[in-house]
């Protein structure tokens, strides 16, 4: 007997209204699975958005869920899939550590990490090493937290943000103009990716020029290495990152010898704080500034695309009335959810939800579950451009861990639409997105899109 409802508005959305026979089984399988087996942080999940169907059973069946270890590539962990178990957790640094790898994508095996470590180590020092990871504002509880997290805060400020606007509005609008029309292209790559790194740039006083460096760099961060992946072994994916830290350290190096800039680096740089960071701090910090300005707008602005091709009467509502552009993108943020989860350490053994915790569990918060929960919002798996409440989402984090870069992903993310919706009467997308082999940014790899005609043309 089939589990479909009819007239169901799906978490994978669709033309028709009704699933593919390829998406029901993938549905059917999963529901009838047995629960202890369900590994929500299985990457192929996210590539084939099977994992929709993992959370919706998990939500209604089993919302504190555990994963052995002998089910997934990583640390056993413990999923937390509703939206009031999420805030209770995000809001409770006490029991709930974040001194801990930040998501199931970066696992901390970095030799980065064991490099710190003496020749003679022991497994137990090896494991908590990997277990601990690299240093950064984002695996930090209070107060070492907030002396990281005010090292750079300045640069997110309205008044920073505000004072960057328009250079980063001309810099959208160059991009923009260059897109061809009439003709296929990648607007992850032509659009989302060069936005992102532009805007990223700027914000880090990086050359132009180079810009797709910082791209390249946040892909290989979060990237699980494999076959026919960007990077392959971790061994090359601690090349690479090296690389970035070694730059990342020498432009801070030059900063501090210059007059204080508004740029990330440099208030860095100049921060009182920062002789007092850590080699490894330091990088760790930088990845978290490169990781969250990178992912989180790059993502949502493919996802946007897609998701007005999806809900077309959105799409119509949007143009019909641009001022629903600020709700549309809290919206987008909310529907596409480009950082999936985060992750916590249980600081001491508790029941949480009726299960027992022990003491250094990992325990991961499925935002992108959280914010399709029925139970806190109406028609979640619905796009509503003019949602009523549309910032009220999980996709920021919650406590004192909420993203320091909300504020910024929301104004480029309003700046792009502005200026596309100046020029562009319509955004076609041709076919089925590519999306990430990733269980913590996700996004696309490519999709394919045709403008057919612009407004001055």
């Amino acid at each position: 007997m089939s589990i479909l409802v009819p007239n169901e508005v799906y978490p994978i959305p669709t033309k028709s209204g009704e699933l593919s026979e390829e998406q029901r089984a993938g549905r059917d399988r999963i529901y009838a699975a047995p629960l202890e087996t369900l590994n929500p942080g299985d990457p192929a999940g996210f590539e084939n958005q099977e994992m929709w169907w993992k959370f919706e059973r998990l939500r209604a069946e089993d919302p504190v869920h555990y994963t052995p270890e002998e089910n997934t590539e990583h640390r056993a962990y413990w999923s937390i899939t509703k939206w009031d178990d999420i805030i209770e957790i995000d809001a409770d640094p006490l029991r709930f550590s974040n001194e801990t790898t930040p998501s199931l994508a970066l696992p901390g095996s970095s030799l980065a990490v064991l490099r710190t470590l003496p020749e003679d180590a022991t497994p137990e020092e090896i494991r908590e090493a990997e277990i601990r990871g690299i240093p950064s504002l984002l695996s930090m509880d209070p107060p070492e937290h907030g002396i990281h997290r005010g090292a750079v805060a300045e640069g997110v400020s309205p008044a920073n943000l505000a004072a960057f606007e328009p250079l980063i509005r001309e810099r959208i609008g160059k991009i923009l103009d260059e897109l061809p029309i009439g003709e296929e292209f990648d607007w992850v790559d032509l659009v989302s990716k060069d936005l992102t790194a532009t805007t990223l740039a700027t914000l880090f006083g990086y050359p132009q020029e180079k810009r797709r460096d910082l791209i390249n760099w946040s892909d290989i961060a979060t990237t699980i290495p494999g076959p026919g992946r960007i990077v392959e072994t971790n061994e090359e994916k601690d090349v690479i990152m090296q690389e970035f830290f070694n730059v990342f350290r020498e432009l801070i190096e030059q900063r501090s010898k210059e007059e204080p800039q508004g740029d990330f680096i440099s208030l860095m740089a100049h921060s009182p704080h920062m002789k007092t960071f850590t080699p490894m701090e330091i990088q760790g910090d930088a990845g978290v500034l490169l990781i969250g300005g990178n992912d989180t707008t790059r993502n949502t602005l493919s996802g946007s695309v897609y998701a007005l091709h999806m809900f077309p009467e959105q799409d119509r509502k949007l143009r019909e009335n641009p001022k629903l552009i600020p709700s549309m993108v809290a919206e987008t943020i909310r529907w596409q959810t480009p950082l999936s989860h985060m992750s916590k350490r249980a600081a001491a053994d508790f029941e949480f939800g009726g299960k027992q915790m022990k003491k250094g569990d990992k325990i991961v918060l499925w935002y992108v579950s959280g914010n399709r929960d029925d139970s806190k919002l109406d028609r979640p798996n619905e796009y509503i451009v003019d949602r009523k409440n549309p910032r009220q989402h999980l996709s920021f984090g919650f406590g004192v861990h909420r993203c320091l870069g909300n504020r910024l992903g929301e104004l480029q993310l309003r700046l792009a639409w502005e200026e596309i919706l100046k020029r562009f009467p319509e955004v076609k997308v041709v076919g089925e997105p590519v999306r990430a082999h990733n269980n913590f940014a996700k996004g696309y790899d490519s999709m394919t899109v045709i403008i057919p005609s612009r407004y001055d043309a």
